[in-house]
């Protein structure tokens, strides 16, 4: 039998690779079908080197699963970086954010973003930059306003005239609905 080629294998390759990043379950099917080729004979550099994996990670995974079986296979936790804040800071960062920013000795009318980093900083000691503050509003449920802008030393008499629609006090002249 003549062996089948792909028309674009590089591309292909790097499709198929992708795919197999993206799932969880593709995740664990890779290491399965690394480890299996290694069970049977090959090298794990050559197994890598057919799967597009470091031969270092190829003999982790082996040994891995000599350690733990299939659970060692399994997909790992991925915590990420600690917080900052510890729990009981965080519920009282909930109840902060419920109340004008007055209440926390801050100097605004809203709460958003810089404010928060200003009170975290006071309050706790811990530095967050303004995004990460952002998304501690989402973590504590509830949501951050921006503040409106202010124009400052706006002209009464000038917006007045700006405007489109006359003053409340004034009666638009009447037309008539049909023409005649």
């Amino acid at each position: 039998m003549r062996p089948l080629t792909l028309s674009l294998p590089d591309r292909s390759r790097a499709r198929l690779q992708q795919e197999i990043s993206r799932h969880q379950d593709a995740r664990y099917d890779h290491r399965l079908h690394c480890v299996l080729l290694v069970a049977s004979g090959l090298s794990c550099e050559k197994v890598a080197s057919l799967f597009g994996d470091s031969p270092r990670t190829v003999v982790n995974w082996v040994r891995r699963f000599d350690g733990g079986g299939l659970a060692g296979l399994a997909e790992g936790n991925h915590s990420g970086r600690p917080t900052r804040l510890s729990a009981e800071q965080l519920e009282e960062v909930r109840s902060l954010v419920r109340q004008p920013p007055a209440q926390a000795e801050i100097d605004a009318n809203l709460w958003d973003g810089k404010t928060l980093r200003v009170c975290l900083r006071k309050r706790y000691q811990v530095r967050m930059s303004v995004r990460q503050c952002q998304r501690l509003f989402r973590l504590v449920d509830t949501r951050y306003r921006l503040r409106r802008p202010l124009v400052a030393k706006a002209d009464p008499q000038r917006q007045a005239e700006h405007k489109k629609t006359p003053n409340v006090g004034a009666r638009p002249n009447p037309r008539p609905l049909v023409a005649g």
